[in-house]
């Protein structure tokens, strides 16, 4: 589950991250009366207006400006509100604004020259280890360093045995180039960065930038969350912050409905039981030469009702060209299965404008097959993987 900004940010202050502070505004005139809390509270003359939306690149596409004065923060404010914003992390057509931060401005002068830099926290699947990477190019795009100067990317691996340890935090402050005042804040700042990560059993913390300021103190200014849904269980209050005008409306629905669905790029709809053979179906699919337009999971149940939902949630997405369902029948009978197909193809009526290729093997297929043979229904049967690739490929071609 993705967080808006101001989100991760009031997660990483109650563990005790110092981070730029800001009022959320759902409209330009809210916009003015939070700016002028904002100054009482901080001093802050200038502000800086961000849209809140699940993506990143926000200033490229003119989602982050600064206001100089009450007359801007409305006059930006009310600019942002509503648009649709395009940044490299949004699809072409972009996404809604319905909010803005209005934040502090922390490049303040003072004794010292400010620095930014990249930190982020998540898990390296392949060592099993959560990991802090960093780096002294903040404010940049990651993978443009990763691409350009990988050898300015620093990464520190956490055992989970014992946990973040001191020395750990100080070479990161380190080999970040700080001293002094901003070294000890860093080594704070880094410690109260990893225990946020935990305790709110997120995926991933990313902060981009990391703020050295003018007065050597180090300021989240940016915070992307990312927390893992099967976690949100333990974390009601954090459950509560999901933003579902930020999320695909179709996955949406299926969640509603107790589906495992994610949208994909394809013309081939899936529909299968368990998540291993979902994503052994998405191969066969592109060994056939297609791309699959979803991952979907009915689990150990297809009675004519789920399928029929299914059905419906899939079609939801224009691009789909044909449906393949594969089920195994082990749990659940593959006849019944197949009665629940024919059932929902029927209850559907003219609503399947494409072509159904159905693969069931496990307990009763053969009598599956025949169901569906005899059905008198344009439904496809196939027993065999390879059968069904060919399939999907002759009603595409």
């Amino acid at each position: 589950m993705n967080l808006h900004e101001y989100q991760g940010k009031e997660i990483l202050a109650s563990y005790g991250v110092r981070v730029q502070r800001g009022h959320v505004a759902n409209n330009a005139e809210e916009a003015v009366e939070k700016a002028k809390q904002l100054t009482a509270e901080t001093g802050t003359g200038w502000h800086v207006i961000k849209a809140q939306i699940h993506a990143g690149g926000r200033g490229k596409g003119g989602g982050v400006k600064l206001a100089k004065n009450l007359d801007q923060v409305k006059e930006i404010a009310g600019q942002i509100i509503g648009m649709d914003l395009v940044t490299p992390q949004t699809p072409p057509q972009g996404k809604r604004v319905h909010k803005v931060l209005v934040a502090e401005d922390v490049y303040y002068p003072g004794e010292s020259e400010t620095s930014e830099f990249y930190m982020s926290v998540l898990l390296n699947r392949g060592k099993g280890r959560n990991m802090i990477m960093y780096s002294t190019e903040g404010g940049m795009d990651i993978e443009e360093v990763a691409e350009h100067t990988p050898h300015l990317i620093f990464t520190e691996e956490i055992d989970p045995a014992v946990g973040l340890q001191g020395f750990q935090a100080r070479r990161i402050a380190f080999n970040l180039g700080l001293e002094g005042n901003a070294f000890k804040e860093m080594v704070k700042f880094v410690d109260a960065l990893y225990r946020a990560y935990i305790g709110s059993d997120a995926s991933m913390f990313e902060i981009n930038p990391v703020l050295k300021t003018s007065d050597n103190k180090i300021i989240a200014v940016d915070a992307k969350v990312d927390l893992d849904d099967n976690a949100l269980f333990r974390h009601k209050d954090l459950a509560e912050m999901r933003d579902v005008r930020e999320e695909n409306p179709i996955e949406v629905e299926a969640k509603e409905v107790g589906l495992n669905y994610v949208d994909l790029d394809g013309t081939v709809g899936c529909m299968v039981n368990g998540a291993g053979l979902a994503m052994a179906t998405m191969d066969l699919i592109k060994y056939a030469g297609f791309e699959p337009a979803n991952f979907l999971d009915v689990g150990g149940t297809a009675d004519a009702k789920r399928v029929e939902t299914a059905f419906r949630i899939i079609l939801k997405d224009p691009n789909v060209k044909a449906i393949l369902i594969n089920i195994f029948g082990g749990i659940v009978r593959c006849d019944r299965v197949a009665q629940g197909v024919v059932d929902a193809y029927k209850n559907m009526g003219d609503a399947i404008k494409v072509p159904i290729i159905v693969r069931l093997q496990g307990t009763n297929a053969e009598i599956a097959k025949e169901l569906i043979d005899n059905s008198g229904m344009p439904i496809l049967s196939a027993v065999q993987f390879q059968e069904a690739a060919d399939q999907v490929k002759a009603a595409l071609s």
